[in-house]
């Protein structure tokens, strides 16, 4: 015999040997199973639940600066001209300069007390094409300061960053 096929058929056996191992392994006879934990929940009624819920939430949300009172830091880079310019934009507002109209939707910053530092904002850029009277849109979507490659503003002339969003928290000096 081959010493190839002597090595397969050697294989398929000791394949069959472990399958056959295997099969006997899972069926171990009779064992007890084990006792099942039951957590209890407190009786609440679907109303209680909801409007404890909501409170949570509204008392949550209201933590930070209210967005109507967030100012957002953005960057803009003219890539044609190499010029750079910081603007302060604040939520709901908009803003053009030449061919560039940036909206800021939204705002945010987490806590102090939060491990991951993030800061982002919710914008729009549109851009007006040569010859035309209309802005066409080339962005929506948050862009992250510490992420910058996460979304990106594709544009061969206009690039557009955040750069910060003046909010406070309590405690925070």
């Amino acid at each position: 015999m081959e010493p190839g096929r002597l090595i397969m058929r050697v294989m398929r056996l000791g394949s069959v040997a472990l399958a056959a191992l295997l099969i006997a392994a899972c069926s171990q006879g009779d064992v007890a199973p084990e006792d099942s934990v039951t957590t209890q929940m407190p009786a609440r009624s679907v109303q209680e639940f909801a409007a404890g819920d909501a409170m949570d939430v509204a008392d949550g949300a209201e933590i930070g600066t209210p967005m109507q009172e967030r100012v957002a830091t953005l960057g803009l880079l003219n890539k044609r001209n190499n010029s750079s310019q910081d603007i302060q934009i604040a939520p709901g507002e908009t803003q053009t300069f030449g061919a560039i109209r940036i909206t800021l939707s939204a705002c945010e910053r987490t806590a102090p007390w939060e491990m991951q530092r993030e800061t982002g904002a919710f914008v729009q850029v549109a851009v007006q094409p040569r010859g035309s009277d209309n802005f066409e849109r080339i962005f929506s979507g948050w862009l992250f300061k510490e992420s910058p490659s996460l979304n990106v503003v594709e544009h061969p002339v206009y690039d557009v960053w955040v750069k910060d969003c003046a909010m406070s928290f309590p405690g925070e000096e």
